[in-house]
């Protein structure tokens, strides 16, 4: 009887383990592959923030040789980078440079990021104290409240996508959407530097949130009708600080002025 009573103990304990085993080898395969299903995410997202961080590089040093290459265009009143002129853009009364305000034709529609004046006002006092001394009257400097990223446009001046009051709402409500589910960015200003025609240029890169690619193709596939071809490489995050439109004068003639 005891040893029947023993057997009878052991069953069930041997059971017990068995199962207990059997339960916890699931648990961690189910773990185990969680972890690396995980760690794959991690890693191509990691992967595909290294491509945005040497595609912006790439792109950013391609900008900075493009006055070099091409000389100083807006010197000759040459184009802009929308084929228009900088009389078209500006006009000088009473020694105040003013941007000539017009109705798009055809309208556009673009999302863009803005930029807090608790930012862009430091850079604003800070590209006017280094460039007004040499410039009279020929350098026009952007608004800081105006500071902005453009993203991705659902209409262009280049191929236009007619929308009717409903669409532009379902268009704006799907952005927000996309803007709802983003990670916080934080930018830093990577480098300043001056195209071929005359514009001075901010550009930033992404340190850490969705960099500009990843958040592009996420408006790319909530904007389908979009134009295919877009106005800005996918990994450029710039804004407009001032645009020069004429030569500088000479050092001695600069006057400086600090606040």
């Amino acid at each position: 009887m005891a040893t029947a009573t023993t057997s009878a103990i052991r069953a069930p304990n041997w059971r017990t383990v068995v199962l207990f085993w059997t339960i916890s080898l699931t648990i961690f395969y189910s773990l185990f592959q969680m972890g690396l299903r995980n760690s794959s995410s991690t890693s191509s997202s990691s992967d595909s923030f290294v491509t945005y961080a040497e595609q912006s590089t790439r792109l950013y040093d391609k900008m900075e040789r493009d006055l070099q290459e091409n000389g100083p265009v807006f010197l000759k009143q040459g184009e802009t980078s929308q084929s228009l002129s900088l009389s078209d853009l500006f006009t000088l009364n009473n020694g105040k440079i003013s941007p000539v305000l017009k109705v798009a034709n055809p309208p556009v529609r673009a999302n863009v990021l803005h930029l807090s004046t608790e930012y862009s006002v430091p850079v604003s006092k800070a590209v006017e104290n280094v460039f007004s001394p040499y410039f009279e009257n020929t350098i026009w400097f952007q608004d800081s409240k105006m500071y902005h990223f453009s993203m991705f446009h659902a209409s262009n001046h280049i191929f236009s996508v007619p929308a009717t009051e409903d669409e532009v709402e379902g268009e704006a409500a799907a952005v927000k959407a996309v803007a709802n589910k983003l990670c916080p960015l934080e930018i830093i200003l990577d480098r300043v530097l001056l195209t071929s025609t005359g514009v001075l240029l901010g550009c930033w890169k992404v340190n850490s949130g969705d960099d500009p690619i990843t958040i592009r193709s996420k408006l790319r596939y909530v904007l389908p009708r979009a134009p295919e071809k877009q106005l800005y490489d996918a990994a450029i995050l710039h804004t407009s600080l001032a645009r020069l439109l004429g030569p500088p004068i000479s050092p001695t003639e600069a006057s400086f002025t600090y606040g």
